[in-house]
């Protein structure tokens, strides 16, 4: 695979250096002399080999070829107006684009447009002066172009950075937030009862290592993902396993261990996209982090349900509610940014009836 996109790169630059000798080099070369001959073939040879490595050594390549192409035409062996340095100035432009200010951009559009009025032919110009401003013509849209490409490529590396610091917060705060409030949760209730046996402890501390343990290795998880060279699992969750019933009824069941009094009716078939059910997982995760965190010892009903080739996620305490329901908080925002990523969205409140509520609703099939 390495080798076919090596080749796939010299391809084309290979089919260049042929085009601009055969144009420009080649007939120039052929009518000179037998002296100038040897020399305007290897003035071309050397052209055509930097056009060929440029992506490689694009600074060498540039000044070797706008060398080569001057000494050719000083020679007469050459008619080449900058093309090939052009060529080799492509890739610099790209590398350095975020380094380009705006005033040498707009000195650059400048000379391209003044290349461009005095190369028309009539102008009273002579064949020297048309391919010297031809030549500035093609190294200053050789650099534009570079520049335009490389500050949107630097563009997309920042919004890819920054949707994968996006998702790692996510994963961090849905995955350690829950095992940290499950552990303050489970710890306040076990130092409330007075006449807790040992039995009773150890079984509290296990619970409390459990956790802890899980939420370490969702963060090892989370860091080899980041150190690998394709972090876009990241979005399929960091251990990068599908949420099956199995991790609901044991998160069910942990947040029961907390102190929170969960009923829970849960209908979602195997058929149900992985992405999308990773995804009701977190939602799920973060709305009994928050009862486990506002509403400790409350009742809490966990409805999930497939209607209409979506699935349908309630999750609504009996605590005392909030007295904001804006997007104050991280984890609701999470939420709501997970399921819009898959085409769904998440609404949140406090219930007429007391407590408070998230619903969400998400395409069974993904985006």
């Amino acid at each position: 695979m390495h080798r076919r996109s090596v080749v796939d790169g010299i391809l084309p630059s290979l089919s260049a250096a042929i085009l601009i000798a055969g144009i420009f080099w080649i007939p120039s070369t052929i009518h000179s002399q037998t002296p100038l001959t040897v020399v305007g073939l290897a003035l071309t040879s050397i052209t055509g080999a930097v056009m060929i490595v440029h992506h490689s050594f694009p600074t060498a390549s540039t000044v070797i070829a706008a060398i080569a192409t001057v000494v050719g035409t000083g020679l007469g062996v050459c008619e080449d107006p900058m093309l090939a340095a052009a060529w080799c100035l492509y890739p610099l432009a790209i590398a350095h684009a975020a380094r380009t200010r705006t005033l040498v951009l707009m000195f650059v559009c400048f000379l391209a447009a003044l290349a461009a009025v005095v190369s028309v032919p009539g102008s009273g110009s002579s064949v020297i002066g048309q391919r010297l401003v031809l030549s500035v013509a093609a190294l200053s849209v050789a650099w534009l172009l570079g520049t335009a490409v490389g500050k949107q490529i630097t563009s997309a590396r920042e919004a890819e950075r920054a949707r994968v610091q996006l998702e790692v917060a996510r994963d961090v705060h849905d995955e350690v937030g829950h095992a940290l409030a499950v552990i303050s949760a489970e710890a306040g209730v076990t130092r409330g009862l007075a006449d807790a046996d040992e039995r009773e402890l150890r079984d509290t501390l296990a619970d409390i290592e459990r956790h802890a343990r899980a939420a370490l290795e969702e963060v090892q998880g989370l860091v080899r993902g980041l150190r690998s060279t394709h972090p876009s699992h990241l979005g399929e969750g960091a251990s990068g396993r599908t949420a099956g019933s199995a991790d609901l009824r044991s998160l069910v069941a942990t947040t029961r261990a907390a102190g929170v009094d969960v009923v829970a009716a849960i209908e979602m078939s195997e058929k149900v996209d992985g992405v999308v059910r990773n995804v009701v997982f977190r939602i799920i995760q973060e709305s009994l982090s928050n009862v486990v965190r506002h509403a400790s010892g409350a009742t809490c009903t966990v409805d999930v349900q497939e209607q209409d080739s979506a699935v349908v996620v309630r999750v609504r305490d009996h605590g005392p509610g909030t007295c904001t329901t804006g997007d104050s908080g991280f984890g609701l925002r999470g939420m709501r940014e997970r399921a819009r990523l898959i085409g769904g969205g998440v609404t949140w409140g406090n219930h007429p009836e007391g407590g408070f509520m998230v619903e969400a609703r998400v395409p069974t099939g993904g985006s």
